[in-house]
Parts: structure tokens; sequence; C-alpha cells
């Protein structure tokens, strides 16, 4: 075991920690929404938007994110430079930095997972209290952002968490794109003295680190809303 690539190691690990939280941040900031319309649909049952969504979610949860890293990967700028060509634009697609890419495809994931998790989150919410919201005046719209959203949120959290560092684990593979981000940068130092097991370790770490915090997160935010709505209902009452 080689303490001082060890040491080394973690310095270049931790560069590579804003790239991991960039693109966690984006593609939660993509797909949070995205999920949510998601499990309106399936959950109204709208026609052909209901099954097309069902498919989707169906497709990223039976296919291992790998495949679906590699097959967006390869047909993204394949798809886009076929619709340049045909239009005679010039554009350098390959040159493309992977991080775009990352945000594509991390935000293609995990909005199916986020569809699930919101779904399930506003089953639990009495559909009574949007007709009680439409009798004293409200609109559909006001009634989603003041009563059904805050309390669904209360029940998403747990899952939320979970998904939230399930992608940042998921990250990890994005040294398949060359994605300067903990894990690419970790594994190239090691790659000239050999020092797998180390760099191996120290990426165990820095990872495990990362996801205690946002555990840690999740858990204040949590609180904070059931406190939020412990007094909400008791001024309701």
């Amino acid at each position: 075991m080689d303490i001082s690539f060890i040491k080394e190691a973690l310095g270049i690990a931790l560069s590579g920690v804003p790239i991991t939280l960039l693109v966690t941040f984006v593609a939660l900031l993509i797909s949070v929404p995205i999920g949510f319309l998601f499990a309106l649909v399936r959950l109204k049952r709208i026609p052909i938007l209901h099954q097309l969504t069902t498919i989707y979610v169906s497709f990223v949860r039976g296919t291992p994110i790998i495949i679906q890293i590699f097959v967006l990967y390869s047909s993204i700028p394949l798809i886009i430079n076929q619709l340049l060509t045909a239009n005679n634009i010039t554009f350098a697609i390959y040159d493309i930095h992977p991080l775009w890419y990352a945000f594509v495809i991390f935000s293609f994931n995990t909005a199916a997972t986020l569809s699930e998790v919101f779904r399930g989150a506003l089953q639990t919410v009495d559909r009574g209290q949007l007709e009680a919201a439409h009798a004293v005046g409200l609109t559909t719209k006001q009634a989603y952002r003041s009563i059904i959203i805050p309390q669904m949120l209360v029940a998403a959290l747990p899952n939320l968490c979970t998904a939230t560092v399930n992608l940042i684990k998921a990250t990890s593979l994005g040294y398949a794109i060359s994605l300067p981000e903990i894990t690419l940068r970790t594994k190239v130092a090691a790659n000239l003295g050999y020092h797998y097991l180390e760099a191996y370790l120290v990426i165990f770490v820095v990872y495990l680190i990362l996801c205690l915090l946002v555990e840690q997160l999740f858990k204040w935010w949590e609180q904070y809303m059931r406190r939020h709505e412990g007094v909400s209902a008791y001024a309701n009452h």
C-alpha cells in the first residue's frame, strides 16, 4: 500500500468532485420537472402520452445505465450530425465536451426514476384536497403549488434522497465517455505506477463521504419540511 500515492490520489479525486456535483445538480434540475410531468401524465392516464411515458420508464428501469450511456453517447452525435448534414450546416459535433452528453444522459435516466418517486408521493395526497381548493376559489395551478406539491415533497423526500445518491454514484460511469470526474481522474493517475488498489480505495472513500453529506442534507430538509407541515396543520386547525 503506497501511502504517498493515496495522499496524491486524494487530491486528484477531490479535483473531480466539482464535475460530479455539477452533473448531479444539472441532471436534477432538468429531470425534476420532467419527472413530475411524467408522474401527472401517468396518474391522469392521458391517452398516448401515458403509453409513451410507460414505455420510456420501463426501458430506463429495465436496462443497465452503462448500456444507456453507450447507446446515447453513440446515437446523439450521429443523429445531430445527420440533421446538420441534411441542412448543409458545418459543425464539429464530435468535438463537443463530454460534459454536455453527461447532462443529457443522466437527466434521461433520472427523469424516469423521479417520475415513479413523484407518482407514488402524489398518490399519498388525498384527492379531496384538490376539490376543496377549487371550492374556495383556488385554480388547479395554485392548489398544486400551495397544497399538493408541499405535501407530496414530504412523502417523496426519502426516495428523492435515494435517487440523488444513486445519481452521484452513477456519475462514476462517466469515465466511459471520458468525463473528467472523480473516477476517471484517479484511474488515470493510477496508471503510471499501477496503483489501482489505492486508487479504488480513494474513490470509495470520496464517494462515501459525498453520499453521506447528501443524505444528511436531505435529513435536515425532511425535518424542516415536517416541522413546517406540522405548523401549517396546527394553524389551519
